[in-house]
């Protein structure tokens, strides 16, 4: 399960389709209090994550979240406007990032990334 937190209500709309429309399952905040509230009772596999968000941005967000053991370990992706995206996204501790606008395959294909279970290169 994905959980998509954007503001912009077209954004959010249009990324739910979109994943929806591949197979996976959403959950949808639009703010980061929003987004907190989402994280039980079934926690997401992945989180997209705009930054710049009214009520509780992307920032406090991320910071609280990674204060609960059980939901620490939860990958994010940022999507984000700002020009410094790929910072931002390494401050928060974010496994990658999209610069909006972005390519509709490069976000399928970063989420497809984080939901594969990881390889085990020591068998081979």
């Amino acid at each position: 399960m994905v959980l998509v937190v954007d503001d912009d209500p077209d954004i959010l709309e249009a990324l739910s389709e979109i994943l929806e429309a591949e197979g996976f399952e959403i959950r949808r905040a639009r703010n980061g209090k929003e987004a907190l509230e989402r994280l039980e009772p079934d926690p997401p596999h992945l989180i997209l994550l705009d930054l710049m968000m009214p009520v509780m941005d992307g920032w406090e967000f991320a910071q609280r979240m990674r204060q609960k053991p059980a939901f620490a370990a939860i990958p994010i992706i940022v999507l984000s406007a700002d020009r410094n995206v790929g910072s931002k996204a390494k401050d928060i501790g974010a496994m990658g990032h999209l610069a909006k606008p972005f390519e509709l395959n490069d976000l399928l294909s970063m989420v497809r990334q984080s939901l594969s279970p990881p390889v085990d290169t020591s068998r081979v």
